[in-house]
């Protein structure tokens, strides 16, 4: 399929799909003319990348997860490759200690609202 129509089925935009090119998280063949010319399942790479992007991994990472990608059955996926192991636990790491300090923020605003309620004047609660 042409990039167009690639666009057309995952909803991301022809540019986007380029920078996924250019990244060297997707690779089109080129036909005679130099169109790009994706296979069918480039549509669950596409998808696998937004998920990944929106898990908060970079397109460095997902490049590396994609290098352990094997297919099986007809279906594509992730083994537990050195590397995909490594991103993934990073990632989970820095998002447990994300969590961590949200969680420590809330508490210091809750005392801190808790104080500042206690000291207004009723009219203004």
């Amino acid at each position: 399929m042409l990039i167009g129509e690639l666009a057309r089925r995952t909803g991301v935009s022809t540019r986007l799909l380029r920078y996924y090119e250019e990244q060297g998280l997707l690779r089109p063949q080129r036909d005679g003319l130099g169109y790009r010319s994706y296979a069918e399942d480039a549509t669950d790479r596409v998808a696998y990348i937004r998920e990944m992007l929106a898990a908060g991994l970079s397109t460095e990472d997902i490049r590396g997860l994609l290098s352990c990608a094997v297919e099986h059955d007809g279906t594509r996926w992730i083994q537990a490759c050195e590397t995909s192991v490594r991103i993934v636990d990073d990632r989970y790491s820095e998002l447990a200690d994300r969590i961590a300090e949200l969680e420590r923020q809330r508490a210091l605003l809750t005392r801190q609202r808790a104080m500042i309620r206690d000291m207004a004047p009723a009219e203004h609660v």
